[in-house]
C-alpha cells in the first residue's frame, strides 16, 4: 500500500490497525468509521473529541486512496431526559416534554429550528463544515420511524432472553464494583458532569427490575413519552402490549408494523455496529465504567448480533481554560461555534490532532489563547524549515487541511497577542489598525486588513468577549505631569534616549531594539550586548516607567507595539517631549 506520509503519529498507527481490520472484516468494501452525538443540548467541545478523533483516522485513510466513510449519527431519538440549566428561551415549562423524543420536543423559543434536535445540531454542523469534516449524517429518527430497522427489532425481541442474560453478567459485575470502589474505577466528576451535559446516551438496557425482559421501548402513541412498560409480546405474532405511566394510555400494536419506539442504549449501540459495519468508533469515559455500553455491547454485538466491536480507544476530558464571558444562551458550556469566533478553524483542528485520544488537553479562552497561537506559529515556521519533528508535523498537516484540499488560512499571519493588542488599543477602528499594521515592517507593510483575516477578526472577538475589562488599555489623554516632575535625572535621560531614536526605529523590529536598548546604553554598554542579571533590573523598572507614562498601569501590551498603536508624536508628547 502507498504511504502518502512518511510521518508516524497516533493517527497514522490508528489508521494502520482500521485498515488491516477491514480488510479482515470486509475486503474491498469501504471502512466504516463512525461517531454518535445526541443533541440534548449544547454540544460542547468535549463532544467535539468524538468527532475529530474518527474524523482524522478516516481522512488519513483517504489520503492514502483507501474508500473510507465517516458516519455521524445523531442520536436524535434518544428520549429529552432533563431540562438544561442556562439555556436562552427556555424556562421550566419544558419540563412537560421530558420523555419525549428529541425531535418532538419544541425548540427554545425564538429559535428558527423546527424541533429541539435541529436546534442543537444547526451550529454543531455548521462549525463542521467550517473545519472541513465530512461526515455521512444519519438521524436516528428517521432510521426508527421509517422502520430501518424493524428486522433487527423483532430479531432483539426475539433474542430478548439470551440478551438479557449477557446483560446479567455485567450487572453483577457492576454491583460489586460499586461496592468495592477504587480509584482505576472511579471516573472524575466533571468528566461526567462534561458527559452528562452533553446529553450522552444513558445507560439504559431495558431492565425493569422485575418481570419480563423486553429490549424495546415504545413511546406512548398519545403523549408521546417513553414513560411505558412492556406487558406482553407475541414472537408468532408481534404483537406487542404496552401501558404508558404518564397518561394511562394502553395499547396492542403489532411490531412489525409499529415504528413509534427503539431499543434501549445498550442493545441499541451494538446492533448499529454489526447493521453498518463500523469498524472504528471512540467514545468517552462515561462509556467505559464496569458493565457500561461499550462493554457490554462488545460481548452483545459478537453474541447476539453476529457482528465484531469496533477499535474502538476511549478519549479523555476535554477542558477549558477561563471563559470571561460565555452566551446564556450556550448554557455556560462552550460549544465548537464559540471556539471558532475567538480563533482559527486550524488551530482548533490542531489541538485535537497534536494529543493522543487518551491524553487530556484544555482549551484556552483566556490569555492563554496568545501562548497557543504563539506555539502554533513557531510550529509553522518550524514546518517551513523543515526543522519539526515528524509527529509534529503531521499534527501540522492534519491541521490545515484534510484529503479533500486545504482549509481558507490567513494570508498575513501576524501575532494574534499583537493583533489583540492593536485592537485594544485602537478600540477596533480599521484606519488606526491599518496604520498601525502598516508601520509593523516598513520594508513589506501591510497594505490592506484583508490580508491579516480571519486571524484579525478572530482577535477581535477575543477582545469584545473574553478580555477582562481591568486587561483593557486606555492610553492616557494627558502627560502624567505630577510623575514627569517628579523624575529623577537618570530617568529623564533614558526617556530623552527613546523620544530621540522612535524616527530611526519605527518599526515592530525597531522599537524593539531600542526600548531594550536604552538601559544598555544607560549603562554603557553596547545596543546589542547579552543582558545581565542587573541588567535586566534595570530593563523591568525602566519597562514600567513607560507603562505608568503612556496608560497608567504598571504592566500593559508589548511595549514595541504599544508605541506603533499610540504614534510617534503622542508618544513623544506623553514622554515628556
Amino acid at each position: 500500500m502507498d504511504r502518502t506520509t512518511p510521518e508516524t503519529d497516533w493517527v497514522s498507527r490508528l489508521a494502520d490497525e482500521v485498515i488491516a481490520e477491514a480488510e479482515l472484516r470486509a475486503p474491498g468494501k469501504p471502512v466504516v468509521c463512525a461517531s454518535g452525538l445526541s443533541p440534548s443540548g449544547p454540544i460542547h467541545l468535549g463532544n467535539l473529541r468524538e468527532v475529530m478523533v474518527p474524523h482524522l483516522v478516516a481522512d488519513e485513510i483517504k489520503r492514502r486512496g483507501v474508500e473510507c466513510v465517516h458516519l455521524l449519527s445523531w442520536d436524535d431519538y434518544d428520549r429529552f431526559r432533563k431540562v438544561p440549566a442556562g439555556v436562552d428561551g427556555v424556562d421550566a415549562s419544558w419540563s412537560e416534554h421530558i420523555g419525549k423524543p428529541l425531535t418532538s420536543v419544541p425548540a427554545p423559543a425564538g429559535s428558527p429550528y423546527g424541533s429541539w434536535a435541529e436546534h442543537f445540531k444547526a451550529p454543531m454542523l455548521a462549525a463542521l463544515a467550517e473545519m472541513g469534516i465530512e461526515v455521512r449524517a444519519i438521524s436516528q429518527t428517521e432510521q426508527y420511524t421509517s422502520g430501518v430497522y424493524r428486522e433487527q427489532i423483532l430479531f432483539a425481541m426475539r433474542e430478548r432472553r439470551r440478551i438479557d442474560a449477557v446483560l446479567e453478567r455485567y450487572r453483577t459485575k457492576a454491583k460489586a464494583a460499586a461496592a468495592k470502589p477504587s480509584q482505576q474505577q472511579a471516573v472524575d466528576e466533571a468528566e461526567l458532569a462534561a458527559a452528562e451535559g452533553s446529553g450522552a446516551a444513558a445507560e439504559d438496557d431495558g431492565s425493569a427490575g422485575s418481570g419480563a425482559y423486553y429490549p424495546y421501548k415504545p413511546y406512548c402513541t398519545v403523549c408521546e413519552r417513553d414513560m411505558t412498560t412492556v406487558t406482553a409480546y407475541d414472537d408468532d405474532t408481534t404483537e406487542l402490549t404496552y401501558r404508558c405511566e404518564a397518561c394511562g394510555h394502553g395499547e396492542t400494536v403489532k411490531l412489525a408494523e409499529f415504528d413509534h419506539g427503539k431499543l434501549v442504549w445498550k442493545v441499541d449501540w451494538p446492533m448499529r455496529w454489526a447493521y453498518e459495519g463500523v469498524v472504528f468508533e471512540p467514545s468517552g469515559v462515561d462509556h467505559h465504567s464496569p458493565g457500561s455500553s461499550w462493554v457490554v455491547g462488545g460481548q452483545l454485538v459478537s453474541e447476539i448480533f453476529g457482528g465484531k466491536q469496533p477499535i474502538g480507544p476511549m478519549y479523555a476530558f476535554v477542558g477549558i481554560s477561563g471563559m470571561a464571558k460565555m452566551s446564556s444562551s450556550k448554557g455556560g458550556v462552550p460549544i465548537a461555534a464559540d471556539a471558532l469566533e475567538i480563533m482559527e478553524a486550524p488551530l482548533l483542528r490542531w489541538l485535537y490532532a497534536r494529543r493522543k485520544p487518551n491524553q487530556s488537553f484544555k482549551i484556552a479562552f483566556d490569555g492563554e489563547i496568545q501562548r497557543t497561537y504563539d506555539e502554533w506559529d513557531a510550529l509553522a515556521r518550524k514546518v517551513a524549515d523543515g526543522a519539526a519533528q515528524p509527529a509534529d508535523a503531521a499534527a501540522y498537516r492534519r491541521a490545515i487541511g484534510t484529503a479533500a484540499g486545504e482549509l481558507p488560512g490567513t494570508p498575513r499571519r501576524l501575532p494574534y497577542r499583537m493583533l489583540a493588542s492593536v485592537v485594544d488599543i485602537t478600540t477596533g477602528d480599521d484606519e488606526q489598525t491599518l496604520r498601525i499594521l502598516s508601520e509593523l515592517d516598513p520594508e513589506h507593510p501591510v497594505r490592506d486588513l484583508d490580508e491579516t483575516r480571519p486571524r484579525l477578526d478572530r482577535a477581535a472577538r477575543w477582545v469584545a468577549t473574553q478580555m477582562p475589562a481591568e486587561a483593557r488599555t486606555q492610553v492616557r489623554a494627558e502627560p502624567d505631569a505630577e510623575l514627569l516632575g517628579s523624575l529623577e535625572e537618570e530617568q529623564r535621560e533614558s526617556l530623552r534616549l527613546l523620544r530621540d531614536g522612535l524616527a530611526d526605529h519605527w518599526s515592530l523590529d525597531g522599537l524593539t531594539t531600542l526600548v531594550y536598548g536604552v538601559p544598555k546604553v544607560r549603562a554603557g554598554l553596547a545596543p546589542d550586548a547579552k543582558p545581565t542579571p542587573e541588567l535586566k533590573v534595570a530593563q523591568r523598572s525602566f519597562f514600567a516607567l513607560l507603562y505608568r507614562l503612556l496608560i497608567g498601569k504598571e504592566t500593559g501590551p508589548r511595549l514595541p507595539t504599544l508605541l506603533l498603536a499610540v504614534g510617534a508624536d503622542r508618544v513623544r508628547t506623553l514622554l515628556g517631549g
